[in-house]
């Protein structure tokens, strides 16, 4: 399905359309990733194919050195090449000024030392965009980033974690002891890893809530479907104004949240200095408009919707991660708080 989404051209939406990518602005590649899980894409499947392309491409494309920015893009952009973000610890998940992964010069390369908890892509990926610090005195500037190759002595990736949801996305923990990284594999100068990670971040929190646009979008049209066939007391359940309703505010929040999400996408693409607060309120917007219809989808599809086999439920649980990735709502709300001067 990887293999498959790459030849469409998902893998390299918004990468350099000079290394095979489709050269698309936020906006654009949001309205990709929305009509890929539109059309039916695996929920999880399309989460991982948007942590390789906003967190890991986009940083890659603009900070990698070359010659290894040129060897990692056309890869990347065609999906034959997949990325990972490590950057969540432990002890730092929302709070990245917790790291505790270590860099450290050693003649023409790095020494990397620590554990990241939950990388996404990890177990499959071929390059892994980890964020170490090299300079434990300098705070915010004493972060860097690295594309370390999959197959690096001294890197050692767990086996895939079982989770709740999200099964088409494999996770694992990855440990570097004295991973030895050649220099050319830094992106940027050193201290620059934190302005990296906010980059990729404004990214993923504009665009990867479109994948959930358009699961909610088939999952709206099957409710509906469903709403016209099923029948109870002689009448199709849609004539019930409870169903009814209930599927006219499902459309409401969905289009709510989308116009929120394009809106902070065409501020990304304008360089807007207010891209990351207009990220923040559409991610808010879509995680909780996700939630709130994937319940009501089971309330809609009766006992049904309970069924493993029928996959409504699935959908919920796809959906409740989006209030913890990528910082979490609690995390959006305090971006947002201080955009109003709080």
């Amino acid at each position: 399905m990887w293999q498959a989404a790459g030849e469409c051209g998902i893998t390299g939406l918004c990468l350099p359309e000079d290394h095979g990518g489709g050269g698309f602005g936020a906006l654009d590649t949001a309205l990709g990733l929305e009509a890929f899980c539109a059309g039916g894409a695996d929920t999880g499947l399309a989460f991982a194919i948007a942590a390789h392309l906003l967190a890991c491409g986009t940083a890659l494309a603009e900070h990698a050195h070359e010659p290894v920015r040129a060897d990692l893009l056309r890869g990347l952009s065609s999906g034959k090449t997949i990325a990972a973000n490590a950057m969540t610890e432990d002890e730092a998940g929302s709070d990245v000024s917790r790291l505790v992964t270590t860099a450290v010069p050693d003649g023409d390369s790095y020494v990397i030392n620590g554990v990241k908890s939950f990388v996404s892509n990890g177990p499959l990926a071929d390059v892994l965009v980890t964020y170490a610090v090299t300079a434990p005195s300098a705070g915010f500037l004493g972060l860097s980033a690295f594309a370390v190759p999959a197959g690096s002595p001294g890197l050692r990736v767990g086996p895939p974690l079982a989770k709740v949801g999200l099964d088409g996305c494999a996770a694992a923990r990855v440990e570097f002891s004295e991973c030895r990284v050649p220099r050319r594999y830094l992106m940027g100068s050193e201290g620059q890893g934190s302005s990296i990670f906010q980059e990729s971040m404004t990214w993923e929190r504009a665009c990867l809530p479109a994948i959930y646009l358009g699961m909610m979008e088939a999952q709206l049209r099957r409710c509906v479907t469903h709403a016209r066939e099923r029948r109870q007391f002689g009448r199709r359940i849609g004539d019930f104004q409870a169903v009814s309703h209930r599927l006219a505010t499902m459309k409401q929040r969905l289009e709510s949240s989308r116009l929120l999400l394009y809106r902070a996408c065409w501020q990304v693409d304008q360089g807007s200095p207010d891209a990351g607060e207009a990220a923040a309120l559409a991610k808010v917007a879509v995680a909780e408009t996700a939630v709130a219809n994937g319940v009501d989808a089971v309330q809609v599809f009766g006992a049904r919707g309970y069924l493993a086999a029928e996959g409504v439920g699935g959908r919920l649980r796809d959906v409740v991660p989006m209030h913890i990735f990528s910082g979490t709502t609690d995390i959006q709300r305090e971006i947002i708080a201080k955009g109003m001067g709080l």
